[in-house]
């Protein structure tokens, strides 16, 4: 046999025997801790998430996910770690609408691509926002606060939790479609926008439900609509936004990605566990106690949640020149 032939057999083997390594690898992950970034600090909502499924997940695959918080630069510093880690299964990434939807698209240079640098495992939750004003604005319904922002261009002003976050842009996204003009005040963080909202120093707000149902029930707040193109359950009684302006949508939500490169194998494992644990009744009821629904699906659902999102924010972006530079 000649020597090419011989060298031929070898490479077969060898590929062979690589191929076999490659499946057997899969077929037994995961075989050691799971790294998720979360690309921000401990104890907001991703974080909270991130954990509450993360723990039911460890149960099911038998192996602990590491949850590594790194922080900063509204979650581009995470995201960038994330864009660049291993794709071997090992490493993964919360996403959220922030990172993957928004950023894309006020942002002209991003150290990530929220599309090419990430395989979408599974979207987890979701939940609206809800537009709430001091009452001593004067209006109870959603109409009339529009009509009261039409006749007072300029004057009515509103807080969020820092500029590029999604009550920010769900008050720009007001201010495009509803044809008004009203003024952002960044706070640091969501708590001292409310507490300026209850004294009256702003005129309102985008929160979570769960923030604002204690202050709505006790006549401290108005809840006007809710971001969704549905009602909340929780707030069955307030409106969405949408019933007055169709197409208006600002969602929160989260969902596991990994590396674009990590085997479809890998990935299909962990969306099936996803798929699970969202189901899972205590999850379930955490979601819905943070003003949410739980999700799951395919990754391909999820990918075409992150286009919808970038788009959105993209038109917005365009049409009015808001960047976040």
């Amino acid at each position: 046999m000649s020597k090419f032939k011989l060298a031929a057999i070898a490479g077969t083997l060898c590929a062979a025997s690589m191929a076999c390594a490659l499946a057997h690898a899969q077929d037994a992950y995961p075989g050691k801790p799971i790294k998720l970034i979360v690309p921000y600090a401990a104890g907001g909502p991703t974080d909270i998430v991130a954990r509450t499924v993360g723990m039911k997940l460890t149960e099911r695959i038998g192996q602990q996910l590491v949850i590594d918080n790194r922080g900063g630069a509204n979650g581009i510093i995470g995201m960038e770690l994330a864009a660049k880690a291993p794709a071997d299964g090992y490493n993964l990434v919360m996403g959220g609408a922030g990172v993957l939807g928004s950023n894309p698209a006020f942002y002209s240079k991003l150290p990530y691509d929220a599309v090419k640098d990430f395989a979408p495992i599974s979207l987890l939750t979701q939940a609206p926002l809800l537009l709430v004003v001091n009452p001593s604005l004067g209006v109870k319904t959603f109409p009339e606060f529009i009509k009261l922002a039409k006749a007072r261009p300029g004057e009515l002003s509103f807080g969020s939790g820092g500029t590029g976050g999604v009550a920010h842009l769900a008050g720009e996204l007001l201010n495009y479609m509803g044809g008004v003009k009203t003024v952002h005040v960044p706070y640091k963080g969501a708590a001292p926008a409310m507490s300026d909202l209850l004294g009256g120093q702003i005129a309102f707000t985008f929160t979570s439900t769960v923030a604002a149902i204690p202050n709505v029930k006790s006549g401290k707040l108005i809840g006007l609509g809710v971001t969704w193109a549905k009602r909340a359950p929780a707030l069955p009684d307030v409106p969405s936004i949408a019933d007055t302006y169709p197409g208006y949508e600002v969602r929160v939500w989260y969902g596991f990605l990994a590396p674009s490169k990590t085997p479809r194998a890998m990935v299909d494992k962990l969306n099936r566990e996803l798929d699970i644990v969202v189901r899972n009744p205590e999850v379930v009821q955490r979601f819905i106690a943070d003003g949410g629904e739980a999700v799951g699906g395919s990754p391909e659902v999820f990918s075409k949640v992150i286009a919808q999102e970038i788009a959105i924010w993209t038109k917005l972006a365009r049409d009015t020149g808001l960047k976040l530079e």
